[in-house]
């Protein structure tokens, strides 16, 4: 297997966001790039479900009296998450998977190459998933000698270039096709520069299929589990999905433990709001049901199967009920394609595997406040996110949430999140203590506002991050009361 492990991985650090933003701003092509990709997919959506802002109210009822559904399904799943996972483990194993359970990523990857070594596997092909990223999977597994190959296009453009994915549905969304004809030039042995998409696609396809043959070991993400039957449900369009867990001999599955849903049916709306809210389709080219390593009389599938449930700290999310409804997800990117500030840095700058808004609710509790206190100030609660979400995410109220938890300590009777406080500022604690102290003193106050209007000629030009895009503030001549007193 030829994985190109060896690429270094451009990780942007989330505790550089501010300047990360700053440098995608500047970068025009980029901005120009996601704005006309984001109005693509806005408007794929809104063929189904009436454009955001909607004048088409019959699509747009349609989505409301679905999204309720779907938003009820996700709270009922979550609010039995606990037997939930126990009964689909019991099934699961019923049908001769084997289930892990990983606390955080290096469990995870600890687990994978537990396997890996079982089989003398050197290499792995991989289907598209998100969860897979977030532990980075590629990178651990190289360092002990073990290639992970990509074998959705995007993904393997991505890996290609040494980058993370800048979309959870289309990773190399901010590639052009100039940028990939050049990079499968540079990369691929014997390949000749060409910028024709359909022969794009076709060189990456040859290249990935003696992969599919030759891997030991085929690794996919899942979209949704059933519990009541031991079912994983893995929803994409290109086939590379079905190849990878179908074809090599051991399949191993890895998700978050909050994508169960307790019968079959359950899955159906789902299903109908992730194909319709992520790229505009009616149904995706593949749904992959699957129910197990292969059988007795069968002819394909894995003779082995594994599934790693992952947590990193998604049972913090879990355990408050107020930040709970950040597990609702299902994973759509409908939040980034309509969101303002991700349309114009794109999802690189925010330097997580789950950027835009999704990305700034989930990302706290995988990395920690401290890693990641800048993410929750990265909207301007439009709104625009949660009213397209197809479950019902109140995104800027856990934006607001997770704002408060950056700065403050927890409230009595809740546990404090990872990196709880460590925002806070001494400087804006005092200024409003300060502040509170005068308020409470009514002719202090007053001659205060009053030394402030004689002063403010002198006012400072510089008042912090407050005038890195705004004019100073600066008390008026006269006040509300003099105003009043004047009439």
């Amino acid at each position: 297997m030829n994985a190109p492990h060896t690429a270094p991985l451009q990780f942007v650090d989330p505790r550089r966001f501010k300047a990360n933003t700053r440098e995608a701003v500047d970068d025009a092509h980029l901005r120009q790039s996601f704005r006309g990709a984001m109005d693509f997919l806005q408007s794929r959506r809104g063929a189904h479900f009436g454009a955001h802002g909607g004048t088409q109210a019959g699509n747009s009822a349609a989505f409301e009296t679905l999204r309720r559904l779907g938003e009820g399904l996700r709270q009922y799943s979550l609010s039995k998450l606990p037997d939930l996972l126990e009964l689909l483990e019991q099934r699961l194993t019923e049908r001769g998977v084997q289930v892990h359970w990983a606390s955080t990523p290096a469990e995870a990857n600890a687990i994978f190459l537990a396997i890996a070594r079982t089989h003398g596997a050197t290499g792995m092909i991989k289907g598209k998933s998100m969860v897979s990223e977030e532990i980075e999977l590629n990178h651990r597994m190289a360092e002990q000698g073990v290639d992970c190959l990509e074998s959705d296009m995007g993904e393997y453009i991505v890996q290609l270039a040494g980058e993370r994915p800048s979309h959870i549905i289309m990773p190399a969304i901010h590639k052009t096709k100039q940028q990939i004809a050049q990079l499968f030039a540079d990369e691929i042995p014997d390949t000749p520069y060409t910028e024709d998409v359909d022969e794009l696609i076709a060189i990456g396809r040859r290249v990935l299929r003696n992969e599919f043959r030759d891997a030991k070991i085929g690794v996919s993400g899942v979209n949704f589990m059933v519990a009541e039957t031991g079912t994983l449900c893995l929803v994409e369009n290109e086939g590379n999905g079905r190849m990878c867990t179908t074809v090599p001999e051991v399949h191993i599955a890895i998700t978050g433990i909050e994508k169960v849903v307790e019968r079959f049916e359950q899955v159906l709306p789902l299903y109908s709001l992730l194909t319709r809210s992520a790229t505009g389709q009616a149904i995706t080219t593949y749904f992959n049901v699957i129910s197990g390593p292969r059988r007795g009389g069968e002819l394909d599938g894995p003779k082995e199967m594994h599934l790693v449930l992952l947590d990193n700290g998604r049972s913090q999310a879990y355990r408050d009920v107020d930040l709970r409804p950040t597990l609702q997800c299902i994973r759509c990117g409908a939040c980034m394609n309509h969101c303002p500030v991700y349309a114009r840095i794109g999802g690189l700058a925010y330097g997580t595997t789950y950027p835009g808004p999704i990305g700034s609710i989930i990302s706290p509790h995988l990395l920690g406040l401290e890693a990641t206190q800048d993410l929750p100030t990265a909207s301007s609660l439009c709104g625009a996110c949660s009213e397209v979400c197809p479950v019902g995410i109140p995104i800027p109220d856990l934006l607001m949430q997770l704002r408060r938890a950056a700065k403050h300590d927890a409230d009595a009777g809740h546990l404090p999140l990872v990196g709880q406080a460590r925002a806070r500022d001494w400087k804006e604690l005092l200024a409003w203590k300060a502040w509170a102290w005068l308020s409470e003193r009514p002719a202090l106050y007053r001659t205060a506002i009053q030394l402030g209007r004689w002063f403010r000629p002198v006012t400072p030009p510089w008042q912090g991050g407050w005038t890195a895009h705004r004019t100073p503030l600066q008390l008026a001549r006269h006040g509300l009361r003099s105003r009043l007193a004047d009439r």
